[in-house]
């Protein structure tokens, strides 16, 4: 159990109350007393095995959230208490290193982590298989496509074996093709490997393919504005994109963001 302020044990365990990963009455402030404040009174749950998808207007502290719940940024006031340190955390970009191969970079969280040679070996292969990749193990970065770079992170992130999975809008930067494999390439990695999952996106969409809730956020100082259960089965298939359900819920949501932004 990891706790990102100044509370006891005894209260982190209250705030999780069985959840993964808890935000209470969490601000974040950025310069001191007059800086800019990018997040105000946020109040979250996530349950272990969730996926929870945030959207909101560019700026209004998606990416502050994930940062809050890796320990990478203290609070300025409230509390954040995360029920494990098996995190894993995925960039916006790839962030691979250029002169290491595609095993070598997916080796790279574990050999950080301290995992002994062959255990962090025999993740590593499962991962790599696991993102469709063993036939590019020995290839550079510079030699595969943007989606193959980022299945390279994913890869990378699962070497860890993580309870939890922060993602900053890992697919931003892809055609919209690319796009759409990715994200059920994901959704197999998440029913395969039943993480716990805390995903940035700006794309309604997105959001409501992947998540089991959507979190809507407003503009800057960023708070919750709504949020709204996705009651779509898993297994999720690319024809559910043109369902009514599917439609009905990305509308929904649009108009919240409308209205929070």
């Amino acid at each position: 159990m990891t706790l990102y302020d100044t509370v006891n044990d005894a209260d982190a365990r209250t705030l999780l109350s069985g959840m993964e990963v808890s935000f209470a009455g969490v601000s974040k402030r950025f310069g001191g007393e007059a800086g800019t404040l990018a997040l105000t009174d946020v109040d979250l749950d996530i349950r272990e095995g969730e996926f929870v998808a945030v959207v909101g207007p560019s700026g209004c502290g998606k990416s502050t959230l994930l940062r809050l719940a890796a320990g990478l940024e203290p609070v300025s006031s409230g509390a954040v208490a995360v029920r494990t340190n098996s995190i894993g955390f995925i960039f916006q970009e790839a962030t691979l290193l250029p002169w290491r191969k595609v095993r070598r970079n997916v080796e790279l969280s574990a050999e950080l982590a301290g995992v002994d040679r062959r255990t962090r070996r025999d993740r590593v292969e499962r991962a790599i298989r696991a993102v469709g990749l063993a036939d590019f193990a020995n290839k550079l970065p510079s030699q595969l496509s943007g989606g193959m770079r980022m299945r390279v992170s994913l890869a990378r992130a699962l070497s860890l074996q993580p309870r939890l999975m922060l993602l900053d809008e890992p697919f931003g930067a892809l055609d919209e093709m690319t796009r759409l494999n990715m994200q059920e390439e994901l959704l197999r990695l998440y029913r395969d490997n039943a993480f716990t999952a805390l995903f940035i996106t700006h794309s309604v969409s997105e959001a409501v393919f992947l998540a089991s809730r959507v979190v809507v956020m407003s503009a800057r100082p960023g708070r919750i504005h709504e949020v709204i259960d996705v009651d779509l089965p898993y297994p999720r298939e690319r024809e559910l994109r043109f369902e009514p359900a599917f439609t009905h819920l990305v509308s929904r949501i649009s108009r919240s963001l409308k209205e929070a932004a």
